[in-house]
């Protein structure tokens, strides 16, 4: 099969190169998927570069989420069978036309997802319903500031609060995503480039402030100036590249809870809580309430996997960013 190898720390995605290599040969208890479509992520610039916090052993292949069908069951798991459409994670192997993986890090596709939508799912919806329901206990009025609304975890996040009956400000850094926002159900839209952006939101929500904070770009520091009493700021990451240091007297003044979410971490923590996420998530994709946008075109070959992940760097895309290894039919095994 083709794959992307890396065999040394790159300067970038520029300097991957796509291999034939074997046909990965499953465990017990895994899965041998045919990778239909890969989702495409901003870690895995860091992770071919050395720079992320995961660094498996030379030599391997990077990407996290796929979808794709079975070609092998595992005999341990009754619950897949060959030719179930299926999506799943793995910290690796995800850029190739075949993966191995366990099969508990597996799911169904929802009959209401395509492959390309699938490869999307694992984890930005997850993420974004911990943010919103475990950690900022969403309800129902509440009025929801999304930062990078446009991007993967943001659309989930637009997506989940108006399912569960909140309304939505959209942030983002260019008027020209205002209208992609509005589609997955954002009432108004503001450009955090601009530096009135706080008053806008204050604005929108008569100088009540809003309720919640989705931020995955690191702008806890100037949201401080719009969240309302008893607001609620959900962490998600550091897109700007830096990490703040805030002034924590203002948290104290509106009452404000500032709090983390880190979805990948629940496994260890607590796992008791994953299987109440993912039926969330399947109830609201079933119901249609929630579907992943996937950034058009979407890229073509493992050769063009570079070329998907130089347009996450230079935040030229939206929504999620796909691969597809390969549109040739594949032998069967």
């Amino acid at each position: 099969m083709r794959a992307i190898v890396v065999k040394s720390w790159l300067k970038g995605p520029s300097d991957m190169e796509v291999k034939d290599i074997p046909i990965p040969t499953p465990k017990d208890g895994e899965l041998l998927v045919r990778v239909d479509s890969a989702g495409a992520n901003f870690f895995d610039i860091l992770m071919v570069q050395g720079k992320y916090q995961i660094k498996p052993p030379f030599p391997f292949t990077p990407g996290a989420e796929f979808s794709g069908t079975v070609v092998k069951a595992s005999p341990s798991d009754p619950r897949f069978a060959t030719g179930d459409r299926v999506f799943g994670s793995n910290p690796t192997g995800a850029y190739a036309e075949y993966i191995a993986v366990p099969s508990i890090q597996c799911f169904h596709i929802p009959p209401t997802l395509s492959f390309e939508q699938a490869a999307g799912f694992y984890i930005t919806y997850p993420t974004s319903y911990a943010g919103l329901v475990l950690r900022a206990g969403i309800k129902q009025g509440d009025w929801v500031l999304v930062h990078a609304a446009a991007g993967g975890v943001g659309i989930a996040a637009i997506q989940i609060a108006k399912a569960l009956g909140a309304h939505v400000i959209a942030a983002v850094g260019s008027d020209s995503k205002f209208e992609l926002c509005r589609q997955q159900g954002a009432e108004h839209c503001i450009n955090y480039s601009e530096s009135t952006w706080p008053a806008k939101a204050l604005e929108l929500t008569s100088g009540k402030g809003v309720d919640i904070v989705y931020d995955p770009v690191g702008l806890v520091e100037k949201s401080l100036k719009c969240v309302a009493w008893n607001g609620r700021i959900v962490v998600v990451g550091f897109a700007a590249g830096t990490i703040e240091s805030v002034a924590t007297n203002r948290i104290l003044l509106k009452n404000v809870a500032v709090t983390g979410v880190h979805w990948g971490a629940y496994v260890r923590n607590e796992p008791e809580r994953i299987p109440e996420v993912w039926d969330a998530l399947f109830k609201l994709a079933e119901d249609g309430l929630i579907k992943p946008v996937v950034y058009e075109p979407v890229f073509s070959g493992l050769d063009r996997v570079k070329d998907a992940l130089s347009a996450i760097a230079g935040r030229q895309t939206h929504g999620k960013v796909v691969v597809r290894p390969s549109e040739l039919p594949l032998p069967k095994l």
